[in-house]
């Protein structure tokens, strides 16, 4: 009863509290490590990091996927994977692939990984002086980098870093709603530019309705009347949940059919534009970071890569943690990123790891 009494004497002033923490979101900032544009092209932005610590000679490029946004490498200070590598002594870059809008329809994925990314990469390299970089791809970013490393025998990646990657998309969920027949992606091309970003944010809730549209606010409320809220961790993730960019229509509509609809990747079948994207060509120092509870790209699903991948070089890391939490939870920083670091620093020296 008293336990009841000291709610109701405090409902106002946390339905004050809680209220402030939704309302303020949006303000959050996110991404705020100081970095410097390097080139552009259309939509799509390389940004160098500034750091005064550089000391391993291959620097890294990471790369997210099109449906979110890239400063979840950059979440907030003290949650940071960039600013864990620029402690560490990476040099650090950013492909930033924009928010697609009308005059991007034309956009497919050979536009971003056989286009825009070997820029990006040739960039790197003419920036920073180096002659080869690391690679580090996430969701669709890891995708992305695995048809231009598979398609290009020359690039001047070193070391390849694939996080949560969609690759077998059998029995997945994703396959289960993006690959029945009431999924018409032509019919989308026809009739729209692009996918809205909030139509992507809310399928993927609708993925997990419960916890993403039920969990997630109650557990804030919980967390505001036990006085244990977090405002300043919960708000740039809530924020960066929210910021979907608009997906180009024929990027969509090739990554729902090639990947989803017909499994392309995974069955050696994937050709983008006029290539064979055949994994079994990659070279590059690999290391495999899956995650144990990844409903976007089941672990499952990313693990048949060691069946195709022929580098000498090949390890996998398996960590605690969903397809986005893996590396931007509050684990992070002391589970995955040193076992990150651990693999790539040797492998980022002068001379290539014998």
């Amino acid at each position: 009863m008293q336990s009841l009494v000291r709610q109701l004497i405090k409902l106002p002033a946390n339905l004050l509290e809680y209220s402030n923490i939704r309302l303020t979101t949006a303000d959050a900032v996110v991404g705020s490590s100081a970095k410097d544009v390097v080139w552009t092209y259309r939509k799509t932005t390389l940004y160098r990091y500034r750091s005064s610590n550089r000391t391993h000679p291959v620097p890294v490029l990471l790369t997210f996927a099109l449906i979110n946004r890239p400063d979840i490498f950059d979440l907030r200070p003290g949650n940071s994977f960039v600013e864990f590598l620029l402690d560490h002594g990476y040099d650090v870059y950013l492909v930033d692939w924009g928010y697609a809008d009308e005059e991007d329809d034309d956009l497919g994925l050979g536009d971003y990984a056989l286009n825009f990314l070997p820029r990006a990469v040739r960039e790197v390299c003419r920036t920073s002086g180096a002659e080869e970089i690391s690679l580090v791809g996430w969701c669709i970013g890891a995708a992305l980098s695995s048809i231009y490393l598979a398609v290009t025998p020359d690039a001047p990646v070193r070391n390849w870093v694939p996080l949560t990657m969609p690759f077998d998309s059998s029995n997945s969920t994703y396959q289960t709603w993006l690959g029945s027949d009431e999924m018409d992606p032509d019919w989308l091309v026809q009739h729209a530019a692009y996918l809205p970003g909030g139509a992507v944010d809310i399928t993927n809730k609708l993925m997990k309705p419960v916890p993403n549209l039920v969990g997630t606010p109650l557990r804030l409320w919980r967390q505001v009347q036990d006085g244990t809220v977090d405002k300043a961790a919960y708000q740039p993730m809530a924020k960066w949940v929210g910021d979907n960019p608009n997906f180009s229509i024929t990027a969509f509509s090739q990554w729902v059919t090639w990947i989803y609809k017909e499994n392309r990747l995974a069955t050696g079948r994937l050709r983008v534009d006029g290539k064979l994207v055949d994994l079994s060509r990659i070279t590059q120092s690999t290391l495999v970071v899956t995650a144990s509870a990844d409903h976007i790209a089941p672990r499952h699903g990313t693990l048949p890569l060691f069946d195709v991948l022929t580098c000498e070089d090949l390890e996998h890391l398996d960590g605690v943690g969903g397809h986005i939490g893996l590396m931007a939870g509050s684990r992070a920083r002391g589970e995955i990123w040193p076992r990150i670091d651990e693999w790539l620093a040797p492998r980022s020296q002068a001379e290539p790891r014998a």
